[in-house]
């Protein structure tokens, strides 16, 4: 049975994937979906694959991070970094506030509203490498400011954590500081081997052999996200830096020969998703899902907006920037998932359910929208028209 639920799964996506190509849209909506029909409380429950489907799904994640670190140098992430910092703590305040200010109306009381500050707070770093790789805004003037933001967040969520399990747990003062410092010396000590030993690092994976290289490279990667997470850090930003210490010619093969493996556990990430989330739990918190998506859709474009004004891009790039932050996914679901266990409130997983498979439909579909959107402001004010390119 594992074989035959992965090889529907599998084939699925690929007619999936058909049907996205031939409508020129994001398969993305359509991988969450399908995920949704086929899960828990879906038409069937595909239960024998499960295991390979959450781990296929966490290394989706991490090989999309990794492909798209693999895009800057350890120099340039340190300089957007420091030039990102006022957006990105603009980005946390009006982000959080929703979902704290929720928790609060609804009730829940000041450990849930720290709950929902994160959930609706963090970008899926997952569907936004997504996004970025399929619409070609890799080259792009904004997407450096895109990703200091995703990294400026994921180092907010290592800081984040071990707080709020600190205070699902009610663990003292002491137990949440320890936590916290091996966070934070985790990521500083695999920053400074990115920026000062990359070369060693080079010389470790780098062969002839392209087998070879697969597998020093894949190996590597998810070694190294595997003993982040395990030291309280995301495994995203370990293998995001992993990605930032190779450069060069090496970096170059290496996204050659893992884009058809990110490409796969992409689409599995989406569909593990989709899987986990019971329709039944979702109509009683509709409304309040839907009014926070409409907010949640506000705050990422006023973010991507600031982040890439500061960076110079004029405004059919910040529109990009923005609706590339929208989507919500893997950390908005761990935060929920780890809030629910400690019984914070039993409202809060659907809650948290719904507002991110709002926003991860409807932010790819947004991002696709944003250069007609922008032409059209244009035209309203009597500008040309022109295809505005990528400078913008």
């Amino acid at each position: 049975m594992q074989l035959i639920e992965l090889g529907a799964i599998i084939l699925g996506l690929g007619l999936l994937g058909a049907i996205s190509t031939r409508f020129s849209i994001s398969p993305i909506p359509l991988y969450l979906l399908a995920g949704l029909a086929f899960g828990a409380g879906g038409i069937v429950d595909l239960e024998a694959s499960e295991d390979f489907v959450a781990t296929g799904a966490e290394v989706g994640v991490i090989l999309l991070l990794f492909t798209l670190g693999l895009e800057y140098t350890a120099g340039e992430l340190v300089g957007n970094l420091r030039a990102s910092a006022p957006a990105g703590l603009f980005d946390l305040v009006v982000n959080a506030a929703p979902g704290v200010a929720a928790a609060l109306l609804l009730g829940w009381g000041p450990v849930a509203a720290v709950a929902m500050g994160g959930i609706t707070y963090v970008t899926s770093s997952g569907i936004t490498a997504k996004v970025i790789g399929d619409l070609g805004w890799l080259g792009n003037r904004e997407t450096p400011a895109v990703l200091s933001i995703l990294v400026f967040e994921d180092l907010m969520m290592a800081a984040y954590l071990p707080i709020l399990t600190t205070l699902l747990a009610g663990a003292g003062l002491i137990g949440g500081a320890t936590s916290l410092g091996i966070a934070a010396a985790t990521i500083t000590i695999i920053l400074l081997v990115a920026l000062r030993h990359g070369d060693k690092v080079e010389r470790l994976v780098a062969s002839p052999s392209q087998e070879v290289l697969l597998l020093k490279v894949l190996g590597l990667v998810l070694l190294v996200a595997g003993i982040a997470q395990q030291l309280q850090v995301s495994a995203a930003v370990g293998a995001f830096l992993v990605g930032i210490a190779l450069s060069g010619p090496l970096a170059h093969q290496a996204r050659e020969l893992l884009i058809p493996l990110r490409d796969l556990f992409a689409a599995v990430f989406f569909v593990f998703f989709g899987l986990h989330t019971d329709p039944a739990d979702l109509p009683p918190v509709l409304g309040v899902a839907a009014l926070l998506a409409v907010i949640g859709v506000a705050t990422k474009l006023g973010s991507g907006w600031v982040a890439a004004k500061r960076a110079g891009v004029a405004t059919t790039g910040r529109l990009r920037a923005g609706s590339a932050l929208i989507p919500r996914g893997e950390f908005n679901i761990v935060i929920a998932g780890l809030a629910v266990a400690a019984g914070t409130n039993p409202k809060l997983g659907p809650l948290a359910a719904a507002y991110v498979l709002m926003l991860a439909v409807i932010g790819p579909l947004l991002a696709r929208a944003a250069e007609p959107l922008a032409r059209a402001a244009r035209a309203r004010k009597g500008k040309p028209t022109k295809l505005v390119s990528d400078s913008d």
